[in-house]
């Protein structure tokens, strides 16, 4: 970025946790030990100086492997004290807040963890329950499986389909925001080789590697490749769960064919690959979570971290109960249970831990783009 550039972009106070990033960012820029690492140092180092923009797409690009901990030089206890991983995971979090669709509520950002969650749960729980209470619906009946006997499917689909793309409205608002930001010190228009790019990025969890393919650091000094494992196995659970929510709502409104759908259909199969990966995943992350170094991340993130893990596991332990108790006396209440911990899940995506995948996929799409403009100059 040229001085005529820099220019432009208003001074802003940085807070105390931006003002960290700032100061462990140029100690690093000093050393260039860990350049070799993940995007961040690639990224740093075609900066002398950092703006609020730059921490901020900085931070989000940060990937919290704990590689650069390990590796560097002035970590603590140096009189340095530099801590990367803290740092930029504090961070993370203000942008999480700031950017918030409507703004007030970003302070739940630190607010939704395990009790949250759970809380939040049980108040979707048991309205539901009253509304099946009133309708005067046997709980306890043998519906073989049809879960639109409890509550009617265009109920459903309207309530549910609201509520997820108001969420995503909310959400799509504050990357914008945060896009717009970073569009002030990284400048071109999206091209086709950044989106490739990008992609595989995101699709490969590449910078999970440490950057140099021996993987992170957990407890200790030793490389691995688990935490990896384990996102993708949260991630592309997910997204075969959601697969299998698309093929249904195509087979009950393009194919005329209507639930409860037999065990080897195609949305009961990718349900359930999805429900274990969203099950093995998370839990295996919250394990990792909870025995990962000290030094590791931010202390007021991590709630929030549990808290999502914690209700990804609720969310499919819940569907795959469902699934196999559909043809018991047991399937109103596991239904209804599932559906809080879905709702839950849908009300709290503009506020809590899932959006950190998308202000990442954002930050890795800029970073495509400033390479290749890099590689141009």
């Amino acid at each position: 970025m040229n001085a005529s550039t820099k220019a432009l972009i208003p001074v802003v106070q940085l807070s105390d946790h931006e003002q960290e990033v700032q100061r462990a960012l140029q100690i690093c820029n000093a050393c260039r030990y860990c350049e070799s690492f993940c995007a961040v140092f690639t990224a740093m180092t075609k900066r002398l100086e950092f703006n609020q923009a730059d921490i901020h797409y900085l931070a989000n690009l940060c990937h919290n492997c704990g590689a650069c901990l390990h590796a560097c030089q002035y970590a603590p206890p140096h009189e340095f004290g530099v801590n990367i991983p803290k740092a930029m995971a504090q961070v993370r979090l203000e942008t999480y807040q700031e950017f918030a669709t409507p703004q007030p509520l970003g302070r739940l950002y630190k607010s939704v963890g395990i009790p949250f969650v759970s809380a939040l749960s049980l108040i979707f729980f048991l309205c539901m329950l009253a509304v099946v209470w009133y309708k005067g619906t046997d709980l306890f009946a043998g519906y073989q499986g049809n879960f639109y006997a409890i509550f009617p499917h265009n109920f459903l689909a309207l309530l549910f389909g609201a509520t997820f793309t108001v969420a995503i409205v909310l959400l799509g608002i504050g990357i914008s925001k945060f896009w717009r930001q970073t569009s002030k010190v990284i400048h071109g228009k999206v091209e086709k080789p950044d989106l490739i790019q990008a992609s595989q990025n995101v699709l490969t969890l590449k910078y999970l590697d440490g950057g140099h393919g021996k993987g992170c650091n957990e407890q200790d000094d030793r490389y691995t490749q688990i935490r990896r494992v384990f996102h993708h196995l949260t991630f592309y659970g997910f997204m075969l769960c959601f697969a299998a929510t698309g093929v249904a709502t195509l087979y009950h409104y393009f194919l005329n064919l209507h639930a409860p759908y037999p065990i080897f259909s195609l949305p009961v199969i990718l349900g359930t690959l999805g429900g274990f990966g969203l099950v093995i995943g998370p839990s295996s992350l919250l394990y990792l979570n909870l025995k990962r170094h000290p030094l590791h991340g931010d202390r007021e993130q991590k709630p929030v971290d549990r808290g999502f893990i914690f209700l990804l596991i609720l969310v499919s332990a819940s569907g795959l109960a469902l699934m196999a108790f559909r043809n018991t006396p047991y399937m109103a209440l596991l239904l209804i249970f599932h559906l809080a911990t879905v709702m839950t899940f849908f009300i709290t995506i503009p506020f809590g831990k899932f959006a950190h995948g998308f202000y990442r996929s954002a930050s890795l799409l800029k970073f495509a783009i400033e390479e290749r403009i890099s590689k141009k100059s």
